[in-house]
Parts: structure tokens; C-alpha cells; sequence
């Protein structure tokens, strides 16, 4: 069969604009193209905005090679999260993933699933790749990861968690005081029977926190949470439904199921229309992130809400302001909500 030889891709040197050819247009220097292209927060934007048009006009796209050899930068910032499976770091990813390309940088993204190992793999890749800046989840991980970031002198953020000891670089939460606040909640409301559906603790330092919050908040009323009834789980929808069924196996049942995330939580919602225990009348339960799906659940989901968009937003200024030179601290942790719905209620007398 002949090929076309209109629509035959051919490898190799291109034939389009060049730099000089949109300076020429724009009515500026080359290197004045140049900066808009590699440090455009130091152009006025009048004169950004000449350049930006001359680009648009004539197709031009720079050649990546090259931009990293004149700005000694590779444009490429790089984020590890746990899971692209769902939607909870999708506002997280998004809101970083803008910030960065009112920059000029883009956005270089993996998924670890929640395996370490699988972590450090990628964040090889990257760093070999010459990433100039890193955005991870959490802060759990082996010393050695971080003198490896260390040592390619690489900027970087933690996210979701708060940062007490000052050792690295956060932008999140307190994960324990926002389990404590939904715990504390249901106290109030006059539960004493608990029971927890957690993620793995032993790497996801964001589950350990969760659950250090509500064992916390049982503490000041002289409770404990029985083992027994403490699940960790992969997330999951089906994870949760198979907890619940498991907690609601032993007598006496707990009132109150706090979940660490809201994907349990529904699986819990789902199992308990399943095994026809009324929800919040025989049992409360309560999620962690308050996702797309848990106000639009019958009954809506009592959970926490937390600033997945306002980090990504965040991390992003912090990393821009770094590689700009930029003496620059982290923010206090940021606020999260407790979100009350139609799932908690007083326990049955």
C-alpha cells in the first residue's frame, strides 16, 4: 500500500518559526523573547503579552533542549501522589498544575499506590531527568529518599500534612486534630461505642495521624478504641462495605464508625442499606475529605472538609518563589472543616 507522502511523519529538525522570527514579529529582542519564555515574572506583562501573540501567530514552539542549556532549567516540576485512581488529589493536582504554567513550568505527575518503593522509583526518574522541583504526599518516607533529593539540591514541598518539627517543608493540615474534631463531634452527641475504618498506618503517615486523632478525643472522655475494632484497609469502596460488615459481625455493635476516608465511608453507607441497619438511627458514620460524592449520598456524609485545592495552589507559589531565589517559609497548616450531615445522630436508647 503507497504512503502518503503528505502525511508521513519524519523525525528530526523542524522547520518552523524560530526565536528571532517571533521577536521579529513582536518588535522586541531576542532576548527579550528569551526571558518571556524562561523567567517570565520579570517581563512587564504588556510586553509578555506582545510575545505571547507573536508565539501564537506564528506556531512557535521552543525547542526544549535548547531552553535548558541558555536557562540551565528543565521547566519541569515533578509531583508524586499516592493514587490518580480517584478523585481526592485530582483539585490537588489541578490547582498546583495551574499555578506552575502562569510560570512557564509544566507539570511532571506519578502515582506511587502507596507503595514506597514504587515512590522512590519514580522520583529517580524525575530527578534523573532533571526535574527542578517536587511536590510529594506526606512526609513518612526513609531518610535516605530525602538525602537523595538533598544531594541534587532539588526544591521541594510536602503536602497534606503540617509540619510540626520544622524538619521539611509543609503545606497541609493537622490530620490528628481533624479526626479529633469529628470524634469529638459524635462524643458530643453522646456515643461511646467506636469503631474505625483506617487506612495502613505502617507507611501513610496521614492514616496514623487520623487515627492517633480519634484514639485522642476518646482519651478525654476516659475511652478506649478496642483493637478489635480498629480496620485498616486499602482505600476503597469495597474495602469499607467488607469492614463494616466485619464490625457489625460482634456484639455489642459499635454506634459510631469513623472512616479516615470518605471512599470507606461509603462502602460503609452502602453495607449498611445492605444488611438494613438505618442510618443515622442504629448507626452514625463519618468520613474524611469531604469528595464530590458524599453530600449527594442518602444520607449526606458527615465528614471533614479539607484545602485539597488551596495546597496545590500553594505548593505551587512556594516552589515558583524558591526557584525565583526567593527567601521563602511555608504557611501555617491550613484550616480544614467538620461538615455536618444527615449521617450522625444521637445513638438509640
Amino acid at each position: 500500500m503507497p504512503t502518503d507522502p503528505d502525511h508521513t511523519f519524519k523525525a528530526g529538525k523542524t522547520s518552523g518559526a524560530t526565536l528571532d522570527d517571533v521577536a521579529q514579529e513582536a518588535g522586541v529582542s531576542p532576548a527579550t523573547v528569551s526571558r518571556c519564555l524562561n523567567n517570565p515574572g520579570i517581563v512587564r506583562p504588556q510586553l509578555k503579552a506582545k510575545v505571547d501573540a507573536a508565539i501564537e501567530k506564528l506556531d512557535y514552539v521552543p525547542h526544549g533542549a535548547a531552553r535548558s542549556l541558555a536557562s540551565r532549567r528543565s521547566r519541569l516540576i515533578g509531583a508524586i501522589f499516592p493514587s490518580l485512581d480517584s478523585t481526592l488529589f485530582g483539585g490537588t493536582l489541578e490547582a498546583l498544575q495551574c499555578e506552575i504554567a502562569s510560570a512557564g513550568y509544566t507539570l511532571v505527575v506519578a502515582s506511587s499506590s502507596y507503595e514506597p518503593q514504587q515512590e522512590c522509583n519514580h522520583l529517580r526518574n524525575m530527578l534523573a531527568s532533571g526535574i527542578d522541583a517536587l511536590m510529594l504526599v506526606g512526609a513518612a518516607r526513609e531518610a535516605s529518599v530525602y538525602r537523595l533529593i538533598g544531594q541534587r539540591h532539588v526544591p521541594y514541598v510536602l503536602t497534606w500534612v503540617a509540619g510540626p518539627d520544622g524538619t521539611h517543608p509543609c503545606i497541609g493540615f493537622d490530620n490528628r486534630a481533624a479526626a479529633a474534631a469529628v470524634t469529638r463531634h459524635l462524643l458530643d452527641m453522646g456515643h461511646r461505642r467506636f469503631a474505625m475504618i483506617s487506612g495502613g498506618t505502617a507507611t501513610n503517615d496521614r492514616a496514623a495521624a487520623r487515627l492517633a486523632g480519634v484514639r485522642a478525643a476518646l482519651e478525654e472522655h476516659g475511652l478506649t478504641l478496642d483493637p478489635a475494632r480498629t480496620m485498616e484497609r486499602p482505600f476503597g469502596v469495597e474495602e469499607g462495605r467488607a469492614a463494616l460488615r466485619q464490625l457489625m459481625a460482634r456484639e455489642p455493635r459499635p454506634t459510631a464508625v469513623v472512616c479516615g476516608a470518605d471512599p470507606f465511608a461509603y462502602g460503609a453507607l452502602l453495607e449498611c442499606q445492605s444488611l438494613g441497619l438505618k442510618v443515622p438511627d442504629e448507626v452514625s458514620v463519618t468520613g474524611f475529605d469531604d469528595m464530590w460524592l458524599s453530600a449527594s449520598l442518602p444520607p449526606g456524609l458527615t465528614t471533614v472538609r479539607t484545602p485539597r485545592k488551596q495546597m496545590g495552589a500553594l505548593a505551587g507559589r512556594y516552589l515558583l518563589s524558591i526557584l525565583a531565589g526567593k527567601e521563602t517559609a511555608p504557611p501555617s497548616p491550613l484550616d480544614f472543616e467538620l461538615i455536618v450531615r444527615g449521617s450522625t445522630g444521637p445513638p438509640s436508647r
